[in-house]
């Protein structure tokens, strides 16, 4: 037993006094750095990182299964000439803005947002995350003290 046991501690000495013997020089190289990434057929397309600012988006006129949507903040620009439209959405292409309508009177302004999702999203996995959007548009005339109302209640 003490046979066996002496030559069990010395193997272990063997291998570990030999495991020290590289150079420091070829212990600290990294290893080689491949010559080309491999080639991804279908690469993932990641989402951006979340700011405190909306997406400013543009109406694009050819949505499909287009509906009413509410915004949720209205800022006057350029001395009333312009209002900043604020609201929650998805992601594009599922969710893209189709129009803007603007009725004004002399008493109020009703301005209603209408979105739907793009043809060409006929494919594609959509995502459920809200996103804040923004669009701006232009008035007939300054909006002064006349109503600002929200054409989708």
């Amino acid at each position: 037993m003490r046979t066996t046991t002496a030559t069990l501690l010395a193997g272990c000495l063997a291998l570990v006094t030999s495991c020290g013997t590289a150079q420091p020089s070829e212990r600290l190289a990294a290893p080689p750095a491949p010559a080309q990434p491999p080639a991804v057929a279908n690469p993932v397309t990641t989402t951006p990182t979340p700011s405190n600012e909306p997406k400013p988006v543009k109406p694009v006129g050819d949505a499909i299964n287009v509906h009413k949507v509410r915004w949720t903040k209205a800022k006057a620009l350029d001395k009333g000439k312009k209002i900043q439209l604020t609201w929650w959405s998805g992601v594009e292409p599922c969710t893209v803005l189709d129009r803007v309508k603007v009725k004004e009177s002399a008493k109020k302004v009703t301005i209603t947002l209408y979105e739907g999702t793009a043809p060409k999203a006929k494919n594609v996995s959509c995502i459920m995350i809200a996103i804040q959007k923004s669009t701006t548009v232009k008035l007939r005339k300054p909006l002064g003290k006349r109503t600002l109302v929200d054409g989708s209640k």
